[in-house]
């Protein structure tokens, strides 16, 4: 890639990167990790890739990682967490996020000096500064890094830049945790993260591409994009989808008309700061 095709912003990533040094990199697989792993392979330093496998996270999620990881040829490492036998985190208050990211942190961490790597990145973008991650303080807690940040990259450019490289993750939906699907407060498990995620990979069939079961005690509500919304119009697809997600132990099935929308349940954290 030459400086005059790589763009002003992207050869101030990889400025960062370079004088950062070697890294770590939390590697999830989605268009931000994925993006950030590209930037650390074209700067040129040595790079780890850890992605942490637990019941939170889709199996479509994992296999996506490996599959990415294997084709950029990098160091790839798979790690196991549990932050469901963490109380903090099972019991779901609005600060849960910073209980899953201090243990991941902490792990990486550790991995990151025993391999000798100076760093440890992830891949937050410039919008979730915007947001309500509690995460964040995990991250400041144990040192981690986060250049697409740094560098003021927002969601959009990261995807167009990726695409402008090539990178199969550019249109990729958004894909975080499955504990993001269970309203604050409603206690998260092992059985429910399966009801959940079993539900979504049946609604994938139905060629949905972006979708989220929020997990609401007796009720499963649906959310899509707002272009796939009609789907749910015809009949007997609403006939189909509301007997498979009933057999998986639901009780009612709604349809959000509002459609997906990131981060949907901060809505009543208004009063809340990272």
């Amino acid at each position: 890639m030459s400086p005059d095709s790589a763009g002003p912003k992207f050869i101030s990533l990889l400025s960062c990167l370079k004088e950062a040094g070697d890294g770590l990199l939390a590697f999830s697989g989605g268009v931000d990790s994925a993006f950030l792993l590209k930037a650390m392979q074209v700067a040129g330093i040595r790079t780890l890739a850890v992605t942490a496998v637990s019941d939170t996270m889709p199996a479509w999620d994992f296999d996506n990682a490996v599959d990415i990881a294997n084709g950029a040829g990098v160091e790839h490492m798979i790690i196991r967490t549990d932050e469901l036998s963490k109380e903090e985190f099972a019991r779901n208050a609005p600060d849960r996020c910073f209980f899953c990211k201090d243990e991941l942190f902490g792990r990486l961490r550790q991995i990151a000096g025993e391999r000798g790597l100076c760093n440890v990145f992830d891949g937050s973008n410039a919008d979730d500064l915007k947001d309500y991650r509690p995460g964040r303080r995990a991250a400041s807690l144990h040192q981690v890094r986060s250049p697409l940040a740094e560098c003021g990259f927002s969601k959009n450019e990261i995807r167009d830049k990726s695409k402008e490289l090539g990178l199969s993750t550019w249109d990729r939906p958004s894909s975080p945790c499955l504990s993001s699907r269970f309203p604050y407060g409603r206690r998260i498990t092992p059985d429910l993260l399966k009801k959940v995620e079993a539900s979504e990979a049946f609604l994938r069939t139905l060629g949905l591409k972006e979708v989220r079961v929020r997990d609401c005690g007796d009720t499963a509500r649906i959310e899509v994009g707002e272009s796939e919304i009609s789907i749910f119009m015809d009949a007997e697809a609403r006939r189909v989808v509301s007997g498979r997600l009933k057999s998986l132990g639901y009780s009612f099935i709604s349809l959000d008309l509002d459609g997906y929308k990131s981060g949907s349940l901060n809505r009543v954290l208004a009063g809340h700061n990272n």
